[in-house]
């Protein structure tokens, strides 16, 4: 038995952005022209052809239209507007391979795995780090990805916001990285990749840089750490310093995780007045500098009395085990 709907009490149909009804399935059918071969797949596909090749600058809707074989106009009745060809675009450049949920892993392994995803798909389609973000996810496929790093982190003690500012903190990173290394293999492919590592100004940079003006660079410098000396083939090959970021983040993550299981209350500084501009007087910046240093001697008392409290139930149960052996 079937329930119907009163009279007069329908829902209305949602109402969506046209980019992002067209990305649902949702849209009203387009005006349909005599040439019936065209789609918006097709109209889609060729666009994100010339984004691969050339960038995202060289997409538009006459560009895309020619590489068809079509008019301007011809793609106006199916995508009503360049800013909804792009959405279509990062919607179909974006989509990635969910792994099956039963596969058991730690919550750090399963989001290593999400941002990997995350950033081939910035590597196989370079232009989508120029995609301004205009907004929350609503489309079909990044609310896949947003579903799939959910899952990963559900068993986590954390709050719906505090995990949303988790993805929120690894989807930032994945895409500033994934920026530069485009950036950094542009710059190489187009001039001597030793200019870009920095190879070749090595003994210019040794003369330059002297311990008197920066004291701390400099070493740094000398043993080879800032720039490759010569002939050791510029910098580490690999993804050594983006897996490095990516470690500390889920260990900022695990550090708050364990806060929160041991119910401790969140360090949060204290917000500073509303104020445009601090005044550039010393009692004020003596002042942050004792705010500081008592900031930095709570963490550490915080931290002794943690271990004082761990010991004392190490203790307890050693003293607790003992009994049961002497029963």
């Amino acid at each position: 038995m079937t329930s119907q709907t009163p009279p007069g009490t329908e829902r209305p149909d949602p109402e969506l952005p046209r980019g992002v009804a067209l990305a649902w399935g949702v849209a009203a059918n387009p005006q349909r022209g005599p040439k019936r071969e065209l789609s918006i797949e097709r109209i889609v596909e060729a666009a994100i052809e010339i984004a691969d090749a050339e960038g995202l600058a060289a997409v538009s809707m006459s560009r895309v239209a020619a590489s068809l074989g079509f008019t301007t106009m011809s793609l106006y009745r199916y995508v009503t507007s360049k800013d909804d060809l792009i959405l279509l675009m990062a919607e179909r450049a974006g989509e990635v391979a969910v792994p099956d949920a039963s596969i058991d892993r730690s919550w750090r392994e399963g989001v290593t795995a999400w941002v990997n995803a995350i950033r081939a798909t910035f590597r196989e389609h370079p232009w989508l780090v120029d995609i301004p973000i205009s907004g929350a996810p609503i489309t079909p496929n990044s609310l896949t990805v947003v579903d799939w790093f959910l899952r990963e982190v559900r068993d986590l003690p954390l709050s719906d916001g505090e995990k949303m500012s988790a993805l929120l903190l690894v989807t930032s990173y994945t895409r500033a990285t994934s920026s530069q290394e485009r950036d950094l293999g542009a710059a190489a492919a187009g001039s001597d990749p030793a200019d870009v590592t920095g190879e070749n100004f090595f003994e210019a940079l040794t003369e330059l840089v002297t311990p008197e003006r920066f004291p701390s660079l400099s070493p740094l410098l000398a043993g080879g750490g800032y720039i490759a000396k010569p002939g050791t083939g510029g910098f580490d090959e690999g993804d050594d310093d983006f897996e490095f970021g990516l470690e500390r983040i889920l260990d900022g993550i695990e550090y708050y995780v364990a806060r929160v299981e041991a119910g401790e209350p969140p360090v949060t500084p204290a917000p500073l007045s509303p104020q445009v501009d601090l005044p550039r007087d010393p009692k004020v910046k003596d002042a942050a500098r004792a705010r500081r240093e008592a900031e930095k001697a709570l963490r550490e008392a915080q931290k002794r009395e943690r271990d004082a409290i761990k010991r004392a139930l190490e203790r307890e149960q050693q003293a607790r085990e003992r009994t049961e052996r002497q029963k």
